[in-house]
């Protein structure tokens, strides 16, 4: 193998992580929004938008990482009154997970899910989310909003990593 494969291999993982995670996050809204299980919305993930999907405009849409996808979804369920609770209290008292923008909502528990049932070091879930909030509101503030709250659900899920 040469030194070059290497790293390609490599950002290859990374982009299907990211998409993975950008893809759950949009499954977590679906079925808030729609009050389908998660199972339901994960087989319509994986059938149509993972691998050779296309989009409306008929573009290729980025393969994601399917067991990474089910992990986040499935662990996002198993533990969102916890994750609730850790984002309510990373958010301003007058603002509660109830009141703020269902995507955001749909992005707290997917980055919770991370910090509270995987490895992933905490750093790195908060970089991701930041990337799938720009991917949702570039022209906004909500990048930033996200890095705070994820820094603090961060530094509560995981104390020893800072």
């Amino acid at each position: 193998m040469s030194p070059a494969a290497k790293p390609r291999k490599v950002d290859e993982k990374r982009q299907k992580r990211s998409a993975s995670r950008l893809y759950a996050v949009q499954a977590l809204f679906q079925m808030e929004q729609s009050g389908q299980s998660v199972d339901r919305v994960a087989v319509e993930f994986l059938d149509h938008r993972f691998g050779l999907a296309q989009d409306e405009d008929g573009t290729a849409l980025v393969e994601g990482d399917v067991d990474l996808f089910r992990r986040i979804t499935d662990e996002a369920v198993n533990w969102q009154g916890k994750i609730d609770q850790m984002t309510d209290r990373g958010l301003v008292a007058k603002w509660p997970i109830a009141r703020i923008d269902p995507t955001l909502r749909a992005l707290f528990r997917a980055a919770g899910a991370e910090l509270v049932a995987t490895e992933t070091p905490p750093r790195v879930i908060i970089n991701e989310y930041v990337d799938v909030a720009r991917a949702f509101f570039p022209e906004g503030k909500e990048p930033k909003f996200v890095n705070a709250v994820l820094d603090h659900m961060a530094r509560e899920a995981r104390p020893e990593a800072f």
